[in-house]
């Protein structure tokens, strides 16, 4: 019955407490036995129950009896971390309810107001609550009144829990019921309903997660079941729910949710967003479907050149469960074979380079991380390009634009100048300033690059940790930039290479110059290590060769058997300069990576 349905979702800052608040409410609905719980329920993936972070959401049906009735609530866990806000929208899109999480040790940060923001945007009833009240550093009072100034809420409104201890479980699960409100009815009996995930399984192909807005799916329709944006015809080899596992069932009604398994062995056939319909169905499809955009790349290459049949399956197996991240091959005179892989963001990357490790391991050496800059070329061609390598021809461009972000900060007053600070050298404009209590919000329009290379973790070390961000694409601004290529030995080394604005390309390339000097191994030949913007030096160094005594040997005799030692030793240093390679090990790439400047 479509009246004791409740669909909701629980959004927070990350680390607030949101993965053990989903495992309280697995144990109290009685999903789950104590013999069959362990923490983290919800989080399949190793490095998630570590990082203490949720990457890929997960949905759960909860059965909760009340007031002698018995309902069907189903949790949507999302991810937690800002490069994953798309799922964040998407999942919402399925839920008429949220409840908003907040730490009683932290009080509201940028993805608490972010994620509120996105809620309240959809329309959802949304349960403010409190957790880890029982920690001895906690401040229920503090947190409420923020709570209240912040998002209007009254303290009648607000519920004190423990996720961890379980205490105020049942008022929260009463709370759902009685405030979220039920699915609406369906207008007409079209089948329409919400891709919010997906994954792969090796015998199922591609798992669909769908939330039902009208419609039904039984076994009488499989066979004309279509993908509204890909126009993609399924015949699904099952229907089901999550319980938290898959649980096969025979029908899927409107306002619910489960999963399709589709048999389809391409992730990225079945897009997050799309709209799940019959074939000659007259709808309108579900409104914010976008195709998941990599907004970092980089390279990556195995450390050593025999894995790259490995690396091949590994990126292979990767994409199999994740359709945002893109790859295709290329290479390096330096690095060999490999390919540039693009990223949601940094955390993205970071993952994808630690299931590598685990998964498979291999080792790889990644690359700058570089962002996709837009060109407008001056034949009025729209050119995008993710890698040095790429870029054209000076001379035939008009404009290049790079992508930015509108950027809120939250601080404590006690960090504000240096944290103003930290944005003004990365090329922030400012937009906005507001004292809320005792802390701070700043807004600014921020060049992606410049956030995505140490901004992060200077912004942690600036403000001991207590300041946090929220960031959303905004578009792409007109920029001054040039590409700084890197010569060794008088040749480019397009590994090195990177695009600068120009203001500040040569105090970068300086800085890239001198650090190359000290990591490479000294040649049997004189190195120069250069700069160079289009045919022009702007930084240059000259790495010493190894020097060997020749006339060690000779004890006396004419001066000029020496000279003519000497001279020999000259001309075979110079035929080797001009026909000898550079020795690079890996090592030094992933030195290069550090350079703060970058």
């Amino acid at each position: 019955m479509i009246s004791r349905i409740r669909n909701f979702s629980i959004i927070a800052h990350i680390d607030h407490g949101k993965t053990t608040l989903t495992d309280q409410l697995l144990l109290s609905a009685g999903n789950l036995t104590p013999n069959q719980f362990h923490e983290r329920m919800l989080d399949s993936n190793p490095i998630e129950q570590e990082r203490g972070i949720t990457i890929k959401l997960a949905p759960v049906r909860l059965n909760y009896r009340f007031q002698n009735l018995d309902y069907q609530l189903n949790l949507i866990d999302t991810p937690g971390h800002v490069d994953f806000s798309y799922e964040v929208s998407r999942s919402l899109s399925a839920c008429e309810g949220a409840i908003l999480l907040v730490d009683a040790t932290k009080g509201v940060q940028a993805q608490t107001i972010a994620n509120y923001d996105k809620a309240l945007a959809q329309g959802l009833t949304i349960i403010p609550v409190i957790n880890k009240i029982d920690l001895p550093n906690a401040d229920i009072q503090k947190v409420t009144h923020e709570l209240q100034s912040f998002f209007g809420f009254s303290p009648k409104e607000i519920i004190q829990v423990s996720a961890k201890t379980g205490y105020n479980i049942d008022q929260l699960f009463q709370a759902i019921i009685s405030r979220i409100p039920a699915p609406k009815p369906p207008s007409n009996h079209a089948l329409k309903a919400l891709i919010f995930n997906s994954t792969f399984h090796p015998h199922k192909g591609v798992i669909a997660f769908i939330r039902l807005f009208s419609g039904k799916i039984n076994p009488q329709n499989l066979n004309q079941l279509l993908l509204y944006q890909n126009h993609q015809s399924l015949s699904p080899l099952e229907i089901g729910f999550f319980n938290p596992q898959m649980q096969p069932t025979q029908q899927l009604t409107a306002g619910q949710v489960g999963y399709l398994a589709t048999g389809l062995k391409d992730i990225h056939l079945v897009q997050v967003g799309d709209t799940l319909t019959e074939r000659h169905a007259h709808i309108q499809p579900i409104k914010g479907y976008r195709k998941p955009k990599p907004m970092v790349y980089m390279d990556l290459y195995p450390l050593d050149a025999k894995d790259y049949g490995l690396l091949v399956k590994a990126l292979a197996k990767l994409a199999l469960n994740d359709a945002a991240l893109t790859y295709k091959s290329t290479a390096s005179p330096a690095l060999g074979h490999g390919f540039r892989v693009g990223f949601l963001g940094i955390l993205h990357a970071e993952i994808v380079n630690e299931r590598l490790r685990r998964e498979f391991q291999l080792d790889v050496i990644n690359t700058s991380p570089s962002v996709p800059y837009r060109l407008i070329l001056n034949n009025g061609q729209i050119k995008t390009i993710s890698s040095p390598t790429e870029f054209p021809d000076p001379s035939s461009i008009k404009t290049i634009q790079e992508p930015i972000v509108n950027l809120t900060i939250y601080t404590p007053k006690t960090y504000l100048g240096s944290i103003m600070e930290l944005c003004e050298s990365k090329r922030a404009v400012f937009q906005d300033m507001q004292y809320l209590n005792n802390r701070v919000k700043l807004q600014y329009t921020f060049p992606l690059i410049e956030l995505i290379i140490n901004f992060y973790d200077r912004l942690k070390s600036i403000s001991s940790g207590y300041a946090s961000i929220q960031y959303e694409h905004a578009g792409y601004q007109s920029i001054d930039a040039v590409k700084v290529d890197i010569l060794l030995n008088h040749k480019p080394v397009p590994a090195f290479s990177f695009i600068a604005p120009k203001s500040t390309a040569e105090i970068q390339a300086r800085a890239l110059v001198n650090k190359l000097k000290d990591l490479i191994p000294r040649q049997q030949f004189e190195l120069p290590i250069q700069a160079a913007i289009g045919g022009r030096i702007i930084a240059r160094q000259t790495l010493k060769a190894f020097r060997k005594d020749v006339t060690a040997k000779l004890y006396g005799g004419d001066r000029t058997r020496r000279l003519k030692l000497l001279e020999k030793q000259k001309r075979g240093k110079k035929r080797m300069k001009q026909l000898g390679s550079v020795n690079l090990p890996p090592e030094v790439f992933t030195a290069v990576l550090k350079l703060d400047t970058f």
